[in-house]
């Protein structure tokens, strides 16, 4: 069974026991998180899709990791002008264990 859930302005495809990586989400480590904006759920026979959630189907998962990713060095150049910015950026991500992809009013029985 996997969803398709929508956080942090991006869209990304979980499965129970799958460790994500996404935009930093509040929360200290160990911290449980749920998701509610479900685009689509799939099981092994049937899918649903959501307009343009699923009402009654969230999806859990826990803190693993709170962190910055790699430097991403941002180099500005013009030629022959004398005009040179190097900035560097670290974005803060936080990775998840999904728990549960729940069915709490049995949407997924219609």
């Amino acid at each position: 069974m996997y969803a398709i859930i929508s956080a942090g302005g991006k869209q990304y495809k979980v499965a129970e026991g799958q460790t994500l990586r996404l935009e930093k989400v509040p929360g200290d480590v160990g911290t449980t998180v749920s998701f509610d904006r479900v685009l689509m759920v799939s099981d092994s026979d049937a899918v649903k899709v959501g307009r343009p959630t699923l009402p009654g189907v969230t999806v859990t998962g826990r803190i693993v990791e709170q962190g910055k990713a790699k430097k991403v060095i941002v180099f500005k150049y013009k030629r022959r002008k004398g005009y040179r910015k190097k900035h560097g950026h670290r974005q803060h991500y936080t990775a998840l264990k999904i728990d549960a992809i729940e069915d709490v009013d049995g949407a997924l029985k219609e």
